[in-house]
């Protein structure tokens, strides 16, 4: 028995290594000495094709103006972007808003059916090869437009994603530091990730595909994006990330709209692995299936698990050697970090790595949350959304 508790424990580290460093370490090397995949230049003003920027908009009468202003100040010729917000069931001052300009078309239906109803119900009307998505509560960077097109040069390339950035504060609290921090460690990832063969997935915030590639998703998805991004990719295409795109947003208000943004993540992750059984055959994608398991499927399924079954069999495995109470220690002081950040998550601190335990933590805790509720089927696909900080 002791044997098998011992082989657990080293598994289990092996896994949870791998998982959060291992795979970064390997895919820059591989990215850095055989990532082969250029970024091509910007095309003529004559050359941009027309495109379709596609914002779902629900209830955003807070946000809605700035975006469309910022939308429509792009460096792209107006004459080739196509503005569009789809604003299904929203019953506050959104609709009348977006009526206010002229060049933007705006598509409603009283029903509110969630993003992906709404997304799916106009796919069919766009008209323009392109079309790029993005959320109503982002600004996008000036070039962003320009610089996600480019790549629509290469054929085999299917869509693009850009990159989430959150704002960063003088002092910021657990969501805020942690947010932060995260998104510039997969911003890492990805940029490897697509550099080496595909990018693994696209945010939200910003990304675009070939409209003819659009994948339908079905209407209960959860993170429609990630299962749209990887459909394509699944279909033989690229994705590229271009992190000269970016989307701006502030983190979520406090630790307990970030928990439940994580924990909707974390059931539509586990959904989504079920939904693309066809990219573990590695036999047919090769390194896209590595990368895939490695960089997604392994956070949202086995690393939870790992870091689980690590602090069980340190404990048994404590009167064995030193190296196991080492170990147990080390494993005790990051857990008493992450409880102490528990207890000032709501406070403003300068400090951004002083979040780091708990918001990891947390973030593997919300894999067990959203298991759960993707079992009871009780994560609805119509999100409410998490309140957002102030600038």
């Amino acid at each position: 028995m002791i044997l098998i508790i011992f082989y657990l424990f080293w598994i289990s580290l092996a896994l949870v290594v791998y998982t959060y460093v291992g795979y970064g370490v390997i895919i820059y090397i591989l990215s850095r000495f055989w990532g082969k995949h250029k970024t091509p230049p910007i095309p003529t003003e004559n050359e941009l094709p027309e495109i379709t920027l596609l914002v779902a908009a629900y209830n955003e009468e807070k946000y809605i103006t700035q975006k469309i202003e910022n939308s429509l100040s792009l460096d792209y010729p107006a004459a080739k972007l196509h503005l569009w917000i789809v604003a299904d069931g929203s019953t506050d001052s959104t609709i009348e808003l977006c009526k206010k300009y002229p060049a933007v078309t705006v598509l409603y239906s009283p029903d509110r059916k969630g993003k992906i109803h709404a997304v799916n119900r106009v796919m069919p009307e766009i008209k323009t090869s392109i079309v790029i998505f993005s959320d109503a509560n982002t600004d996008l960077n000036n070039e962003a437009l320009k610089n996600i097109v480019r790549h629509f040069t290469d054929a085999k390339v299917g869509g693009v994603a850009g990159e989430k950035r959150i704002v960063a504060l003088a002092q910021d609290n657990a969501s805020g530091s942690g947010e932060g921090l995260y998104w510039k460690y997969e911003s890492a990832l990805k940029t490897m990730d697509s550099k080496f063969t595909t990018a693994i997935g696209a945010a939200g915030e910003l990304f675009a595909v070939r409209t003819e590639l659009y994948f339908n998703p079905h209407a209960d998805t959860i993170i429609e994006d990630f299962v749209t991004s990887m459909k394509i990719v699944a279909a033989g295409y690229r994705f590229v990330y271009e992190p000269d795109a970016y989307a701006i947003e502030t983190a979520s208000a406090s630790i307990k709209d970030e928990w439940k943004r994580k924990v909707r993540i974390s059931a539509g992750g586990i959904q989504a692995i079920i939904r693309l059984p066809e990219l573990l055959n590695i036999f047919k994608y090769g390194w896209v299936s590595w990368q895939y398991v490695s960089h997604r499927a392994m956070r949202w399924s086995v690393a939870p698990l790992a870091l689980l079954f690590l602090l069980i069999t340190n404990i048994i495995l404590l009167p064995n050697s030193i190296l196991y109470v080492l170990a147990f220690v080390a494993q005790s002081a990051f857990y008493l970090l992450a409880f102490v950040g528990h207890l000032f998550r709501e406070k403003k601190i300068a400090i951004k790595g002083f979040f780091v335990p708990y918001y990891f933590t947390m973030m593997n805790l919300s894999v067990y949350a959203g298991a759960v509720r993707l079992l009871r089927k009780t994560q609805s696909v119509v999100w409410e959304k998490s309140a957002r900080a102030e600038k």
